[in-house]
């Protein structure tokens, strides 16, 4: 534990740190530039582009050994993996629209022979006596522990101008998310728009390669952006919620890496997403399950109290169990089943409303208001008091419900 806290507080050696404010960075950038993605339902192009990245890293390889080079030049691989991302990307856009295949089968089919293609020349690139040092399949799963200054510079440039870049278009990508025809229609360009959207993924996806690898890195684009959906309806809130999540997944994970070195940092990572993920799934307040099951158990409750007083008003006898315990919980009707004076005053009141609906239909043809009736709004909630006053005065006095 006291390993766990030391490398939180960043006080667990210069390499912990810079691991944990890396992933840290990459968590955020990613966090952010999946939330369109998400929020466009195309979750799955952030799949296809981390796969595409494969071939792209083979095949710089081969080249700077081809000029003479070691072909272990960070950024000479990442141009490289950018570079068939993009050419998978353009593949999956086109096919998409070109063809009458629907875009997953697109996907699906970019995805999975650029990485077939990626397996090959790596196990080519494997037989060759400079392959064998080279380290390429860190790309597969990541390297976090063995990251470097010049790694965490890149995460920090690359991630803070993605950042920008989302936020100067946050809003024509807010646009195409919720309704690319409407878009359309205000002059935006959607196609542009999707593949801004899907170039920003990839860039995030080609500066975390060397920490959590192709696989992995989809995780943190996508998980955060769902995490954060279900705390808030606002598109700009969910967007930095995503980066925090990101970046806190990021932070934490490296952190407990760190401190037990036998665990796989970019693993580590994504299972600390997913914790925040489950946390939320269960706990958020409007979209969680737990405040879904309460909300459909207060429905419930309203459902069978009505019920009951209309039982009550009709003189009819109640046996359903759940009924009867919610109305003798709030003292309308006592342990024998007959109804409380409480209980006779509810009745006549729900009666009463049942009434004062049947004449707002008959008054108001307007279904903005009468449309409203579902049998458990209050009728106080629809009209004014004034209103009300007039329904009962077509009504005549209330009539007693018997006990």
């Amino acid at each position: 534990m006291a390993a766990f806290l030391d490398a939180l507080t960043l006080q667990a050696g210069y390499n912990a740190a810079l691991v944990a404010i890396g992933a840290a960075l990459l968590g955020f950038a990613a966090g952010t530039a999946g939330t369109f993605l998400f929020l466009r339902k195309r979750a799955l192009v952030s799949d296809a582009v981390a796969h595409a990245t494969l071939p792209g890293v083979g095949i710089a390889f081969l080249v700077m050994v081809a000029l003479g080079g070691e072909g272990r030049s960070l950024l000479g691989l990442l141009v490289g993996s950018a570079i068939s991302a993009w050419v998978g990307l353009l593949l999956v856009d086109w096919i998409a629209r070109r063809t009458r295949l629907a875009e997953d089968a697109a996907i699906g089919a970019v995805l999975s022979v650029f990485f077939g293609f990626g397996v090959v020349l790596l196990t080519v690139i494997q037989t060759l006596d400079r392959g064998r040092q080279a380290g390429l399949e860190d790309f597969l799963l990541g390297s976090t522990a063995g990251m470097l200054m010049q790694d965490a510079q890149i995460i920090a440039i690359g991630g803070a101008l993605v950042v920008a870049l989302i936020w100067m278009l946050r809003r024509p990508m807010t646009l195409v998310s919720f309704d690319a025809g409407y878009a359309a229609t205000m002059g935006v360009d959607t196609r542009r728009i999707d593949l801004a959207m899907m170039a920003l993924v990839m860039a995030v996806t080609v500066i975390g390669l060397k920490l959590v690898g192709l696989i992995l890195i989809v995780a943190l684009l996508i998980i955060p952006a769902v995490t954060a959906r279900f705390w808030t309806n606002r598109v700009e809130l969910v967007l930095w919620t995503a980066g925090a999540i990101g970046g806190l997944s990021g932070f934490v994970g490296a952190a407990l890496s760190a401190s037990a070195p036998d665990l796989p940092t970019g693993p580590i990572i994504v299972l600390i997403a997913a914790g925040f993920f489950a946390l939320s799934l269960i706990l958020a307040p409007a979209r969680g399950v737990l405040a879904a099951g309460l909300a459909h158990r207060r429905f419930q409750a309203r459902v069978h109290r009505r019920q009951g007083l209309l039982a009550l008003v009709r003189g009819e006898p109640i046996h359903d169990p759940l009924t009867l315990r919610i109305l003798r919980a709030e003292g309308v009707i006592r342990a024998d089943g007959v109804a409380t004076d409480k209980g006779r005053a509810l009745a006549a009141k729900i009666a009463r409303d049942e009434r004062r609906w049947d004449v707002a239909r008959r008054v108001h043809q307007d279904t903005s208001l009468t449309g409203r009736y579902d049998g458990l709004t209050p009728i106080e909630e629809v009209f004014t008091a004034d209103q009300i006053a007039d329904f009962d005065a077509r009504l005549g006095p209330p009539q007693p419900v018997a006990g």
